[in-house]
Formats: structure tokens, sequence, C-alpha cells
């Protein structure tokens, strides 16, 4: 395993693709650090399942989830988070901030009983650091056809009507269509015949508390042949991703960093598997990172200048959950 500069990262990324060698990546949100593993099913310091492909070996259950406690942050401390991004859509600096937390949790499984045991597309295993289990795609890239799947928009399955409701919601439109018109304008940099194929379509994620339902959109494009093979120049150019990040980029992420005032590390970071044909990534999202023996769940929700402080206090701890069932 490697951790190393991202510049070296692109700068392999753009080797092996060309070479057609499988690897690992993993980038986190500041695009300071990152994880590059070449021959990455030949190893085990970081385990890895995307949809059916990686490296983590048949585990059979052994401990079930009987504990899962959190301790939410208090609703006046997240009103002052919300207030600086608000003031910052409110002023035109942004249209749509991602604005996330950390909350403390215990639970009695290991990271990697969590690992073993989430059902999710998506899932790593950083030992000791971090696991996730993102049901949210960054890109994929078969040939020279390049796919991306923004998830904006989560609702409690359990309300009534629930599908419709968020499928009508003023608000939770607005903001799926500033992430496709964000997503597409990233894909008409490096791709031809940018077009949406699916909008606002819904998956349910059964969790160990309740069902949820997530909103998503698929966006597709055909890679031009000057650049079809540097992934590494691809997968840089379109950070930070743009469902966790909001529009437009960089007044945004200044906006981010003086609301949440710390780094979020390998969270809403990118982390992709190419197996020598095709190119699959995820949005590192569903995450519980190890801070020195303190478990911590890090979730969050776009913001715009029409949202209510409260109702976005719901949605982020809503999204705090294993999907275990």
């Amino acid at each position: 395993m490697t951790t190393t500069d991202t510049n070296e990262i692109r700068h392999k990324m753009n080797i092996y693709g060309r070479e057609g060698k499988p690897f690992f990546f993993a980038i986190n949100f500041e695009q300071t650090e990152g994880l590059f593993i070449d021959n990455p099913l030949q190893q085990t310091d970081v385990l890895f399942q995307f949809c059916e492909k990686g490296n983590a070996p048949e585990q059979e259950v052994i401990k079930k989830v009987s504990s899962f406690n959190y301790i939410p942050i208090p609703y006046s401390e997240y009103k002052k988070k919300f207030d600086i991004v608000h003031k910052g859509l409110k002023e035109g600096y942004s249209y749509l901030t991602n604005l996330t937390i950390k909350t403390p949790v215990s639970f009695n499984l290991t990271l990697e009983d969590i690992f073993f045991q989430s059902n999710a597309c998506y899932k790593v295993l950083y030992p000791n650091k971090f696991v996730c289990f993102s049901p949210e795609r960054f890109v994929k890239i078969a040939g020279k056809t390049i796919s991306t799947n923004p998830m904006k928009g989560t609702i409690d399955a359990n309300i009534p009507d629930a599908e419709q409701i968020i499928l009508n919601d003023y608000k939770e439109t607005a903001e799926h269509n500033t992430i496709i018109d964000l997503l597409r304008n990233d894909l008409s940099i490096i791709a031809d015949n940018v077009r949406l194929n699916r909008f606002r379509y819904i998956d349910r994620i059964r969790t160990n508390k309740n069902d949820i339902l997530q909103v998503s959109s698929e966006i597709t494009g055909t890679l031009r042949e000057e650049n079809y093979l540097n992934y590494g120049d691809i997968i840089f150019g379109m950070l930070p991703a743009g469902s966790i990040s909001g529009a437009p980029k960089d007044a945004t992420r200044k906006i981010i960093q003086d609301a949440e005032k710390e780094p979020r590390g390998y969270y809403t970071g990118v982390c992709g598997y190419y197996d020598g044909n095709e190119l699959d990534s995820a949005v590192i999202i569903r995450y519980i990172e190890n801070d020195e023996n303190q478990y911590y769940f890090r979730s969050g929700g776009g913001i715009t200048a029409y949202s209510d402080c409260e109702e976005e206090y719901k949605e982020v701890l809503e999204k705090i959950y294993l999907p275990i069932v």
C-alpha cells in the first residue's frame, strides 16, 4: 500500500490507465493526501467491495448489531454552522453548499464487522482509520463512455407517500437540478454528447433504524480520444465531487471551511477501482472514522437559500445509520 501525495497519484493513474494495469485509489476531500494501490486484489491492507468486484474475502457473520448509539450535535451548534452557510448563499457567493458534521457514535461491532455486514454498493475498510459504506457512484468509465450518478435528496421511507413528497418538494428539486447542471458542466470539459439519461430516480436503503429513500440522476458522455485513458486527469479534473461540495466549487469550498472549521479528511473524498478494463468510483459518504479510539459518524446535506435549518438538522441525523438489517 502506498500513501502518497496527490500529484503522484494522478500521474500513476494516468500511466496505469494507459497500460491497462489494475489499481485502487482514494483521495481525501482537501486533495492533500491519498492512497494508490497497484494489483489491489493481491493485498489486504485496504479492503474494498465495489458491487461485484473487490478483494474482500467471504466472512461469516458472528456478531450482529445489538447497540448503536450516538450523541447528536446540539441544534444551537448546528445552527451556527448553518447560519454561516446561509449568509454565503444570501450574499450570492454560492447557490448550493454541502454542510457536514461529525457525530460521536458507539456500537458493539468493529469497523471490520461493519464492513463485512454492510449492504452497500461501495464499501471500503481502511483498518483502524475508517469504514465507508457508500450508496453513491462518483464516475464510471467503460471504454470511452463516462457516467456519473449524483445523489441529492433523502427522506424517511416510513413517511406516508414519501416518494411523492420528496419528488414534489421545491427545495429538493432545485438542489438536485443545481447538481445536475454542475456535473453536466464537469463532464462537458472532458466529454462530448453529454446528456441526462435518468432524472431523479429512487433507491431504497435498508438500515438498522428504518428504510430511507435516496434520489439520484444519471448523466453520461463520450470521452474524447486524446484523454479517455488518462484516468488521473479525468478524476482530479472533477474534484471535489459536486454533490458533496456545491456550486460554484471554489467559493463554496471557502464557505465550507468557514462553517465546518476542520478538514474533512477522506470523508466526502472519492475512491475507485480500475480492473484493467473499466474504472468505477464512489463518493466517500456514509462514513465512520476512528480518531484515537473514539468513533465518529460523518454526515451532511445540501443547503440552499430556501433551506430550513430544523429540517436540515433532522436530515443530517437521519443519515446516521448502519446499512445492516
